[in-house]
């Protein structure tokens, strides 16, 4: 198992670009377009079995207790005892429910990390944010294997999905995919398709009000970032612009990875990353949010000019609940730091909204 290697062909890439035609037809089809992550990835599995120019083109390995595929799991086996499918890579889902990183750790060693692994943790209850074990995050972050995404509807997954089996199998990138996935509606997100696999895109980009301040969230927190900017507007008269965020880790190293390129190439000219590119040089705030631990969210702080906040689900007192009163309040906070409004503003907004 610890020598599992893997062998991309020309068969490798036809294979995941027949799987990203299907998925791509989908959209276009208007499928599921407003389903949560977790319907539309299990919507799409089917289809991709069920069609005669993708069945058999992909491996699915499916670990779940209770299967919302219908069909039954398979381990990892043939992929260490067949030198055949060694020797011509297929895409890989591995669908599974693992709450710690030990787990996620285990089962991809055994597919030579690689494929794209889709976690369905958020559905049931637990005792854990977003129903990962708190050192599963900051595994996934610390990883350089892995690539972690946390969509919030269902046309976000699909985006990553299409953008892992370009960049796994079509391009040979090396590591693998994560998915966290949830089953809560987009509730009429429209997602920028193009820019959800760089990492984030904003909402409503035609929204003309001059921006205060910029929220930033990710996964189902976002459907949270999204009240908070209307009550800014609402009951403060602050305009606020929202993204989505479905891999801060993913923004963070791309802007890593353009630092070091200027660092080694200086006099030449330099492209910027896509975080660079979504924020520029702006001073307008920043506040981050995830429903992890702060740190995930904060990778972003230095790669930031603006000043910037995080909010995860550490960030704040034990019983207390992160949402969208304290990213308004967090929001204005930032403000009064700027002097763009009084201090005294984030008081009446503690009292409020019954925070302090």
């Amino acid at each position: 198992m610890d020598n599992l290697r893997l062998h991309r062909t020309a068969n490798t890439g036809s294979a995941a670009q027949a799987c990203i035609n299907l998925i791509e037809r989908s959209h276009q089809d208007g499928v599921g377009t407003q389903g949560s992550p977790l319907f539309t990835v299990v919507d799409l599995i089917k289809r991709l079995e069920s069609d005669s120019n993708t069945s058999g083109q992909y491996w699915m390995i499916n670990d779940c207790l209770h299967d919302k595929l219908g069909g039954t799991a398979i381990s990892p086996w043939p992929l260490w005892f067949s030198e055949q499918s060694r020797n011509d890579e297929r895409p890989l889902f591995y669908v599974t429910q693992s709450r710690t990183s030990a787990y996620i750790s285990m089962l991809t060693s055994q597919t030579a990390q690689r494929g794209i692994v889709l976690n369905d943790i958020e559905s049931s209850p637990s005792r854990w944010p977003k129903g990962a074990h708190p050192w599963l995050p900051l595994w996934l972050a610390s990883n350089r294997q892995c690539t972690p995404f946390d969509p919030v509807c269902g046309d976000e997954a699909r985006a990553i999905l299409t953008g892992a089996l370009r960049d796994l199998y079509v391009e040979g990138a090396p590591g693998f995919c994560y998915i966290t996935l949830h089953d809560e509606p987009g509730d009429g997100l429209e997602c920028d398709r193009s820019q959800a696999y760089l990492g984030m895109y904003r909402l409503n980009p035609t929204h003309t009000d001059e921006q205060q301040v910029r929220l930033l969230g990710a996964g189902q927190m976002l459907q949270e970032v999204r009240a908070a900017a209307e009550m800014l507007r609402a009951d403060w008269g602050v305009a606020a612009h929202v993204w989505s965020c479905p891999s801060y880790t993913k923004l963070a190293r791309d802007t890593e990875k353009h630092s070091r390129s200027k660092w080694l190439r200086r006099g030449e000219p330099q492209s910027k990353s896509h975080l660079q590119n979504c924020l520029n040089d702006s001073n307008t705030p920043v506040v981050a949010i995830t429903g992890y631990a702060e740190f995930v969210a904060a990778q972003l702080g230095s790669h930031v000019s603006a000043p910037f906040t995080a909010l995860g689900a550490d960030s704040l007192e034990p019983g207390q609940h992160l949402g969208r009163h304290w990213i308004v309040a967090t929001a204005l906070r930032a403000l009064a730091s700027q002097d763009v409004i009084d201090f005294s503003v984030v008081g009446e907004a503690l009292r409020r909204y019954r925070l302090s």
